[in-house]
């Protein structure tokens, strides 16, 4: 992985899914991100929102919203910001360079923008090593296994790291829908903290580019001097607005997302595939024939997400649509026929 040479392989390019998959039944029914295919409401935006520089004042009810929502000391704690990709580095250089540690398997982007800001990258699967950075990163829960680290056993470390100057930062991007008790939101004015929360995969609008770091209140202020004024548009105020403090929205669409994952775990289970980890967003399976299954998916226009360094895991997102439930139970029937045929070729 070049870590300075551009963003790393993700799910959700249905470019390159093209390229692998050239004789694809279309449309493809992408399920390779996390992303929920169940979006927060579209609705008509104040045409002011894209005529006009966003006012101040909108923005800190953004804030004020998220500050409620994420369970933050108060606004001051919370800065907005075009989606968290854009923060992570920035985020990263809130410690001089020195030896950071991202707790792994994880999202590869945390280990690129660490290294931006000039740290000794290295990724480890021990918890009790993050203790010896300078910047420990965690992704809670994680992605793509759905791992969680208990609040307890974060907070100790942030005590250790804080001790010697040193920050912990921990991405909650799929914390709306997983254990909220293991948050570190709320402890984030104890210093050397920062959360990351994302808001386009919960409310599956992913294409607003807006997000969140819940931090200390001088991070907070480093942090939006960087972006300086008018750092969110105009449309995405307006959507983070009105989608964080529909309390009502967000309950009923965590309990959906829980039967859809039921569901999920349930259809491949049938065909031989059980489920390892994930979220109520994502589903993680590891099988010796990952890489087959991937193939035979795509080639019926079934994009799972698929890991160069780790092909014996997928990842798969939920269907959105009865009419994509069917073409994946489909597909996976197809596959599942011809695994079973070559068993009992290799039998006789």
């Amino acid at each position: 992985m070049k870590l300075l040479d551009g963003a790393v392989d993700h799910g959700g390019s249905l470019g390159r899914a093209r390229v692998l998959f050239p004789n694809a039944v279309l449309p493809f029914v992408d399920l390779s991100t996390g992303i929920n295919p169940h979006s927060y409401p579209l609705f008509d935006l104040p045409a002011t929102s894209l005529s006009r520089l966003p006012e101040a004042a909108r923005g800190r009810e953004l804030t004020a919203i998220a500050a409620g929502t994420y369970g933050v000391p108060s606004p001051a704690h919370v800065v907005a910001a075009p989606g968290t990709q854009i923060l992570l580095p920035r985020v990263a250089a809130q410690v001089r360079p020195g030896k950071a540690l991202v707790l792994g398997p994880t999202y590869a982007e945390h280990a690129r923008a660490a290294a931006i800001a000039g740290h000794r990258v290295t990724e480890v699967s021990d918890f009790a090593m993050l203790a010896e950075a300078d910047l420990a990163i965690i992704v809670n829960p994680n992605n793509p296994d759905g791992r969680i680290i208990e609040r307890d056993r974060l907070l100790a470390l942030a005590a250790q790291l804080r001790a010697k100057g040193g920050l912990l930062v921990v991405d909650e991007a799929f914390m709306d829908v997983g254990p909220r008790e293991h948050s570190l939101a709320g402890d984030v004015e104890q210093g050397g903290i920062v959360v990351l929360r994302s808001f386009g995969k919960f409310f599956g609008l992913a294409g607003l580019r807006l997000g969140f770091a819940l931090s200390d209140a001088p991070t907070v202020e480093l942090l939006e001097t960087q972006f300086g004024p008018w750092a969110v548009a105009g449309p995405a105020l307006e959507y983070g607005i009105r989608a964080l403090a529909n309390i009502g929205w967000q309950a009923d669409m965590r309990a959906s997302l829980l039967k859809a994952s039921a569901r999920l775990d349930a259809l491949f289970g049938r065909f031989g595939v059980a489920v390892a980890g994930g979220t109520t967003l994502f589903r993680y399976f590891s099988l010796a024939d990952a890489a087959g299954l991937f193939s035979a998916l795509g080639e019926h226009g079934i994009l799972l997400r698929h890991f160069s360094d780790r092909p014996h895991v997928l990842r798969a997102g939920l269907p959105g649509s009865e009419e994509e439930w069917q073409r994946l139970e489909s597909a996976l029937a197809g596959w599942a026929m011809r695994r079973d045929d070559g068993v009992r070729e290799i039998a006789r």
